[in-house]
């Protein structure tokens, strides 16, 4: 039986945040700038699957970005705005360094940009769980 898609998605996002707390675990280095990029793709890829999943909405393409496809879920489900401060703050990392002042960032930011995509993940995962019951 194939698998759905909003399943896969979850599955391929959890192997590649254990990837990249696997190596947090080991102390290995995380270059700040790609990780907080992965970590922005991850999410983006969570959301845009649970909008193809409810159905009735117009995901937007991977390339619009996390705030494009969050507010794209939350509109009529205002329920999802339990992540919302999760999505901003990855894109507050992501704009800090671009603008060159890493000191508004917080201590370790590249751990804390992979913990908080793990915290959205679980969201995602717990509320698919919960739903289908």
């Amino acid at each position: 039986m194939a698998q759905d898609p909003l399943a896969a998605t979850l599955e391929q996002v959890n192997g590649e945040l254990s990837d990249l707390e696997r190596r947090i675990t080991k102390r290995e280095p995380l270059p700040l700038a790609p990780t907080v990029e992965r970590a922005l793709e991850l999410v983006t890829r969570l959301i845009v699957a649970c909008i193809e999943d409810q159905g009735g909405k117009q995901a937007p393409g991977l390339e619009a970005g996390v705030l494009a496809a969050f507010k794209v879920l939350v509109k009529g489900e205002p329920s999802w705005n339990a992540i919302r401060d999760n999505c901003r703050e990855l894109v507050y990392y992501r704009n800090c360094i671009k603008m060159g002042r890493p000191d508004a960032l917080p201590a370790v930011p590249e751990k804390m940009a992979v913990r908080t995509a793990r915290h959205i993940y679980l969201y995602i995962k717990t509320r698919r769980i919960r739903e289908s019951i």
